[in-house]
Order: structure tokens, then C-alpha cells, then sequence
């Protein structure tokens, strides 16, 4: 992990990193309007949803890389789905935190059994039996054939979410449904520079993950 940041190019990206986040932090917080209703509540959504969508791009990448790993065997194409698959746990976990948060002063509660929220859920389920098989699955290279299998098969979750608001009669949806493109523009501009900050943290994040996953690797052959 030391060599990770002991070239330059990689704590400057770092710094870089960190001082965007400051800043998008920074910018929600004092430059984008408040809601009506919503108040200080909605300044969530410029996190929440941009972390939604990276964790689910974490998640395709986990598909493709195990569709790569099954075809040709190749170390990277493991390595790329797990460091994906922990990523986007990580950031899913932050959309199941940050959601109850906006919803208890909007709903009036932190929790409701509605089909985005349930099947998010379930979602983030199944990845914790992607990582308890990482872990006590056994022979490595089984595990990382089964790892790759599961996480082609747990990307059919990540459609249902995003469709569930068309896939279930409206009684049943408490979720917003926020078409970003008819926002006002004070509403778009701060979305889309949170979305390209997070973004640009995550390739930071899975090229750290990669590296630790190749040098301990590495050690284990030696």
C-alpha cells in the first residue's frame, strides 16, 4: 500500500480528489436553492442520487469483469470485480443511509417497504453473499469463478430498481420521481458537477483497490 502513494502522480491525484469533494460539499451546501417543503433535506438528493449511480456502475463493471473472467481466467478480470463489488457496496451502503435520512422529515418516517427501497435492499443482500463466498468459498479459483457467476447474476437487480417505478402501480411508490432534465438549471448544474466529482473519486478509489489487490497477490505467489 506504501508504494501506492509513494509516486507523486498519485498523492497529487489525491489531493486533487479530496479538494473537489471540499468543494462539491462546499457548493450544495451554499449555492443550491432550497425546496419548498423539503428545505435542507433535499440538498441530500446531490449526494444520494449520484452515489446510487456509481454504486450501480460499480456494479456493471463487477458483470463485465466476470463475464471477462470467465472467458479467459485472467487475474485482472478478478481483481476488477471484487475491487468493484466492494466499491459499489460501499457507495449502495451510503444510498441506504443517505435515503432514510432525506426521507423521515419528508415521509415521516426512516423506512418504507416501497419497491425502490425493497429491492435496493435486497440488492445490497446479495452482495453480502458475494463477499461471505469471496471469504469461505474455499479453493481461490473456484471462488473467483462462482464470485463472477454471482455478480452477473446480481446485476439483473440493478434494472428492477431503476424500473420499479414502472413496474409497480403507483399506490405502492413512495419514492420521488425526479426527472433531473426538468429541473430548474440551479438544480441541474450542482447534480451534474456532484455527479462527475463522486465519479472521478470512484476511479480514484478502484485504481487504490486494485493496486493493494495486485501487490497482496503479488506476496501471496512469492
Amino acid at each position: 500500500m506504501e508504494l501506492f502513494f509513494s509516486k507523486r502522480i498519485n498523492v497529487i491525484v489525491a489531493v486533487f480528489v479530496f479538494t473537489l469533494m471540499v468543494f462539491n460539499i462546499y457548493n450544495i451546501v451554499n449555492n443550491t436553492p432550497m425546496v419548498p417543503d423539503q428545505f435542507w433535506a433535499q440538498k441530500i438528493f446531490y449526494f444520494h442520487v449520484p452515489i446510487a449511480w456509481i454504486g450501480f456502475l460499480s456494479y456493471l463493471i463487477v458483470m463485465i469483469a466476470g463475464i471477462l473472467y470467465l472467458i479467459n481466467k485472467k487475474t485482472v478480470w478478478d481483481h476488477l470485480g471484487f475491487a468493484a463489488a466492494e466499491i459499489g457496496t460501499l457507495f449502495v451502503v451510503l444510498v441506504l443511509i443517505t435515503g432514510p435520512i432525506w426521507a423521515k422529515p419528508i415521509w415521516g418516517t426512516w423506512w418504507t417497504w416501497e419497491p425502490r427501497l425493497t429491492t435496493t435492499l435486497i440488492l445490497f443482500l446479495i452482495y453480502v453473499g458475494y463477499f461471505m463466498l469471496r471469504a469461505f468459498g474455499g479453493h481461490p479459483e473456484r471462488t473467483s469463478r462462482y464470485a463472477a457467476v454471482l455478480g452477473i447474476v446480481a446485476f439483473f437487480d440493478v434494472p428492477i430498481i431503476f424500473y420499479s417505478v414502472r413496474f409497480w402501480e403507483e399506490k405502492y411508490q413512495s419514492h420521488p420521481q425526479v426527472e433531473i432534465t426538468k429541473q430548474n438549471p440551479e438544480i441541474v448544474l450542482p447534480f451534474l458537477i456532484s455527479l462527475v466529482i463522486i465519479t472521478i473519486l470512484f476511479s480514484f478509489m478502484l485504481k487504490y483497490r486494485l493496486h493493494v489487490l495486485k501487490v497482496t497477490h503479488n506476496r501471496k505467489i512469492d
